[in-house]
């Protein structure tokens, strides 16, 4: 049996744990390497790229600031999260917020660090990545929809910068990059739905408090009608191996999430419509491997 002081420790490891996302960060992480080894650079050999010093730290700065970022969120969304999460705020104040706030600078530090071992320009842009996350949390998400665009737009530079340290741009890539994106900023939209009394009492200016639900659920509409356009090109027009299937059972949830989207009326249906966004994201992440399965199984053997 555990004595009282190494429940409280454990909980409090759970409570930060719970801060900072860390099923998010490590979701993130094997996008960036399975990304990098199926997508990027198919023709390096594995270990090459698994043992990339550079990468490895580029993955690992990106953890640090995401890391960093879910807790100075959650600092000044504290109150906010009592009203739309009373459990998970009740297990994240457990850590005290100071102790929030020094995690929060040991961690950008430690990111920095990381990238100062592969260039000044790493460290530049982690250095602005790190202000763009506290800019974002203390004043552009309270503001209609450019909130929603600038937290889509963070969650996908993780991604950006592997894309750029292997310098391959070509358009398959980028209309990848343009389907994660419409889904991330229609589940950020989602998420104002399914947040509205926590942020109507604190004077959150978001889409559904200032327009309305209905105009929120149009415009969410549109977003999930624009990311049919590049699945349907991954499918139609690019070669993406198996993953076509992926794209597939895509099209058939979204307009599933369509048809439950105009007849959603509370919380509880909003955050099923979340739950469909996210698994298409995470589910999206292992099908990497459905590009090339003959080049999956020589990676491995």
């Amino acid at each position: 049996m555990l004595s009282r002081k190494n429940k409280l420790l454990l909980f409090k490891l759970l409570s930060l744990f719970s801060v900072v996302r860390g099923y998010n960060i490590l979701v993130i992480t094997l996008a960036q390497y399975l990304a990098s080894i199926y997508i990027l650079s198919p023709n390096i050999p594995l270990r090459q790229v698994v043992f990339d010093l550079n990468l490895f730290l580029i993955v690992t700065a990106s953890a640090l600031v995401i890391a960093s970022g879910y807790i100075i969120n959650n600092f000044y969304d504290a109150e906010k999260d009592l009203i739309n999460k009373p459990t998970k705020s009740m297990l994240d104040r457990l850590v005290s917020q100071r102790f929030k706030l020094t995690t929060y600078f040991i961690l950008n530090f430690m990111a920095v660090l990381a990238a100062s071992y592969i260039s000044f320009r790493a460290v530049l842009f982690f250095s602005a990545y790190i202000f763009g996350i506290w800019f974002y949390s203390h004043k552009l998400k309270r503001i209609p929809f450019i909130g929603n665009l600038v937290s889509a737009t963070l969650a996908i530079t993780p991604f950006f910068v592997v894309f750029v340290y292997y310098g391959n741009f070509e358009t398959v890539i980028f209309v990848h990059a343009v389907f994660l994106f419409l889904l991330i900023l229609a589940r950020e939209m989602i998420k104002d739905l399914e947040n509205m009394a926590g942020d109507l009492a604190q004077n959150y200016r978001t889409i559904p408090i200032i327009y309305g639900p209905k105009v929120s659920k149009f415009s969410i509409a549109l977003l999930i009608v624009l990311t049919l356009v590049p699945a349907l090109l991954l499918i139609k027009t690019f070669d993406v191996g198996y993953m076509y299937f992926y794209f597939i059972a895509c099209i058939a949830l979204l307009i599933l999430f369509l048809v439950l989207l105009w007849k959603s009326k509370d919380k509880k249906h909003y955050v099923w419509l979340h739950n469909i966004l996210k698994l298409i994201i995470v589910v999206g992440v292992f099908s990497i491997l459905l590009i090339d399965v003959d080049l999956v199984l020589n990676r491995i053997l």
